[in-house]
């Protein structure tokens, strides 16, 4: 580092400060970085550098002495604090092979014997710590600031890979094990896929997919997101274990998920070719890493080495430099989305990156064109988010040709020619002539035959046929279709008009919530969709709901709750209500068969994890008369809390003398009177 003043070190210093701080608070709490791992890093590094050349300027508050915190914020209600038993640190790391030789040779000051290092892949997803007692997992709790972390129990119990009980019966009383939920790259690019579609900002990397998904407020949402976890670290007292390798190989006995990649190594040769070996087959992986951990196998070595402020001696990781290729911008499209939002993507001058020729890139928005300072000519740096989606990430400005052209942001459809609007505190544009856009319509169509809608035997092409022939302009024209107009489409014969006509009819069974997805409103997915349902029991009910219904329900916030109002607000909306319910679709809940009214006068609130579905424990207390809501009030008479309810709704349960009861005792209620 180049000589710095004193005064200038103290102003530089306490800007990295403020500026990595920020950083942590994207990353760890909001879920979306701005940085790459490696620009953060590099911060890091100069901000540990100069605490080093200046130590009157060090202080206990330094992000150089303390582990980013993932605990939510006081605004997300659902989780309760648990401190850890053991500080749960994090790794050091480093880029260069320099670094770890340095690494080895401070392990061989206090250990002389020939090391044996544990060699793992550094899986990019979120930490989390599982204690299981007697064999059953107890609660999982995420990394927080590395003294106390939010208690994800709930969510955590439906991830598949994870055991509730363990296998066999030589496992401790009592211990920790740590590890890494993360969502493979199927998963992530389903989810983002869906979000866009609903015009959700998808996330930037399965990391913070992962992230994300772990502290949503719904555990049965969040057993749609396809997390995963690897277990690599295991804690407690007097494990009847000598080395690391061998506790995860008896983790793996016990059903625990555990990586297949891992390998014990006796030199640091050794590690440089196990880290040249994944530095070109990880691309392969379906799960995203970026980077290998190297840990000192001994466990009483381990213990000798140590541990630093925030992080171990005996472990370091080495992370992979992000792939990235430098290309020109040919030129920027503008795509209108199902929802009118408008979409610039970059045209490139093919390129391969990563295993694939890289032609074209999303830039998202507006705002995200104006930070890169992007130009039409410009030559740009791609890399791929997770190693699947390329993005444009800089511009190299030394090679900005002279005639480079600044984009124009459309101030029109490019489809329809309506002007654009843009909703405050919105980074997208939308065009908002949805009955009249060509692109809006088709899209529509095509979303509310989906699978996941209404499941209607066609495709795009079919669609388009179908507009273009004027056959379809509004949802409600499709159950208006004719064998006789179907027969004129390209190469359609009866059978092919049969088939979707039997389609349509049977789509009319469809249930009330997927027929609420299908309407497409914006920013309803289809969980929202399913929960507007469950909770409203009709599409009259959400027409008559104000904003302040709305948003009382988990996961609808402002938004989507003007969103929806905005929907209903339409007459032409209306107007399809009205003939998609005269078509035959269903609009309302079915109603729960009523068995008894034993809890007829009863008010529950349902929290946390039970033999069955949440969904199910509603529906058997409302076969039985008695009613369900979302949130703990003075009218509530029991709550029934499963494995980890929620820790709001449990002091609230408290403070108001609520019953709280079990899955147990609400079955009980029912046969004592029957």
């Amino acid at each position: 580092m180049a000589k710095i003043s004193k005064t200038a070190a103290k102003e530089r210093i306490e800007q990295l400060r403020k500026e990595i701080n920020g950083h942590n608070y994207n990353y760890y709490v909001l879920n979306s970085p701005v940085i790459s791992d490696f620009e953060f890093d590099l911060m890091l590094q100069e901000l540990a550098s100069l605490e080093k050349m200046f130590p009157e300027f060090a202080s206990p508050d330094s992000p150089t002495m303390k582990v980013g915190s993932d605990i939510a914020g006081k605004k997300t209600f659902e989780f309760a604090t648990r401190t850890h038993r053991y500080p749960m640190l994090s790794l050091g790391n480093t880029y260069s092979r320099e670094e770890l030789a340095e690494f080895s040779d401070r392990i061989a000051k206090t250990i002389p014997e020939r090391c044996c290092y544990s060699c793992e892949l550094k899986f990019d997803g979120t930490a989390i710590c599982l204690t299981y007692r007697h064999g059953r997992l107890a609660y999982a709790v995420t990394r927080g600031d590395g003294v106390k972390g939010d208690d994800v129990t709930a969510n955590v119990m439906t991830i598949k890979s994870i055991p509730q009980q363990l296998e066999g019966n030589d496992y401790p009383d009592e211990f920790e094990i740590r590890g890494e939920i993360y969502m493979p790259f199927d998963a992530f690019n389903r989810l983002n896929a869906e979000r866009e579609e609903i015009d959700e900002r998808p996330f930037a990397n399965p990391r913070n997919a992962a992230s994300g998904s772990l502290k949503l407020q719904d555990s049965s949402e969040v057993a749609t997101r396809g997390l995963a976890c690897v277990l690599y670290h295991m804690l407690g007292e007097d494990l009847p274990f000598t080395t690391h390798s061998e506790a995860i190989a008896a983790a793996k006995s016990w059903g625990l998920p555990v990586s297949e990649h891992s390998r014990v190594v006796d030199s640091i040769d050794e590690v440089y070719r196990y880290i040249d070996y994944w530095d070109t087959e990880r691309r392969k992986l379906p799960f995203p890493i970026d980077g290998i951990v190297i840990k000192v196998n001994r466990l009483d070595w381990q213990r000798r080495l140590g541990y630093t402020a925030k992080s171990p001696r005996w472990a370091t990781a080495y992370k992979f430099k992000p792939d990235r290729a430098l290309t020109k911008l040919l030129s920027i499209d503008y795509q209108v989305g199902r929802t009118g939002a408008i979409t610039p993507v970059a045209n490139l001058d093919p390129v391969p990156l990563s295993g694939t020729i890289v032609k074209r890139a999303s830039l998202h928005n507006k705002d995200q064109m104006d930070l890169l300072d992007i130009r039409v000519g410009d030559f740009v740096f791609v890399e791929k988010g997770g190693e699947i989606i390329p993005k444009i990430t800089e511009v190299d400005l030394s090679k900005r040709p002279a005639d480079a052209v600044v984009p124009a942001f459309p101030r029109f459809c490019p489809d329809c020619g309506a002007e654009l609007v843009r909703d405050e505190g919105q980074a997208k544009h939308y065009c908002p002539n949805s009955n009249n856009c060509p692109v809006q319509i088709k899209s529509g169509f095509v979303h509310f035959i989906s699978r996941k809608a209404m499941d209607i035997l066609a495709g795009d092409a079919t669609i388009d046929q179908l507009y273009e022939k004027g056959y379809i302009r509004h949802l409600s024209d499709l159950y208006s279709l004719t064998k006789e107009q179907l027969l004129t489409l390209d190469g359609w014969k009866d059978r092919s008009a049969e088939n979707l006509l039997a389609s349509l009819e049977k789509s009319k069974s469809v249930p009330f919530n997927r027929v609420f997805y299908a309407l497409g409103i914006r920013h309803v997915g289809e969980a929202n969709a399913k929960l507007l349902a469950a909770h409203f029991g009709s599409i009259d009910a959400i027409m008559a709901a104000d904003r302040d219904a709305l948003v009382q329900i988990d996961e609808v916030g402002d938004i989507m709750a003007d969103s929806i109002i905005r929907w209903f607000a339409d007459p032409v909306n209306l107007e399809q209500i009205q003939k998609l319910k005269q078509a035959g679709l269903k609009f309302e809940q079915e109603k729960t068969k009523k068995v008894s009214d034993t809890l007829s006068d009863s008010i529950f609130v349902v929290s946390g994890v039970f033999s069955v579905s949440r969904e199910e424990i509603k529906q058997f207390i409302e076969s039985h008369g008695g009613k369900t809501t979302s949130s703990v009030s003075g009218h509530t008479t029991y709550l029934v809390a499963g494995e980890a309810p929620g820790g709001e709704k449990i002091k609230k349960a408290e403070k108001l003398g609520t019953k709280i009861i079990t899955e147990e005792q609400l079955r009980g209620l029912v046969a004592d009177q029957i």
